[in-house]
């Protein structure tokens, strides 16, 4: 984003019980509208894994690695739609805490990491509920319904973590996203949750202002 719009001092720093591991594809760890490093970045008990080259000077590690690193009782499950999965919210009752294993890049890119990564090919697949109507988006989905990283984040975190985590998440992706749709004109300033800064400019080649 542009200096004059950076985030970093907005996000929250929130404790979970469930650990989050985002696994993140090479091509989406450059992309400015990723919202998956942002999630992580809000929670202290996350941890980033690159499928692929990773970015020059970031921190680096396996996928092994971070589900071994995890207490011993923790059980880890990948957040996919796929058609084995169960709704995430039937994993509550056991008490058990989680190992939410997240993939970000596109969706042919997700699609394929549980066939291509070897850690993800019995782990258990997790569903969201049917997504309400979406937010304000930076990318079109493939189809309706289709989440952004952070907000699967937040919405599969609501479910386990409570109402509380999930809007806390889901103020820095509305943050995030009208900053830069404000940006490149394709939203009033007014309509920006928090508002602009100071001092902020935009491109507004529509002439909202």
């Amino acid at each position: 984003m542009h200096q004059s719009l950076c985030i970093c001092g907005l996000l929250p720093r929130i404790t979970t019980r469930t650990r989050v591991v985002l696994l993140l594809h090479q091509l989406e760890a450059i992309k400015p509208t990723n919202t998956g490093v942002v999630a992580a970045r809000c929670l202290s008990n996350s941890v980033v894994v690159y499928r692929g080259r990773a970015p020059v000077g970031a921190v680096t590690g396996t996928l092994d690695a971070a589900l071994q690193s995890d207490a011993a009782d923790a059980e880890p499950v990948l957040l996919f739609p796929h058609p084995s999965a169960t709704p995430l919210a039937a994993r509550l009752p056991g008490g058990k805490p989680l190992t939410l294993v997240v993939p970000d890049g596109t969706w042919p890119q997700a699609a394929k990491a549980r066939g291509r990564v070897r850690a993800l090919a019995r782990m258990p697949c997790v569903s969201l509920p049917e997504a309400a109507a979406p937010v304000d988006r930076l990318r079109a989905p493939p189809r309706p319904g289709r989440l952004a990283t952070l907000e699967a984040v937040a919405v599969a975190l609501g479910i386990l973590e409570g109402p509380a985590v999930a809007e806390a998440l889901m103020r820095v992706y509305r943050i995030m996203t009208e900053r830069t749709l404000w940006t490149n004109g394709r939203l009033a300033a007014d309509q920006v949750t928090g508002g602009i800064p100071p001092g902020a400019r935009s491109h507004d080649p529509l002439g909202l202002g």
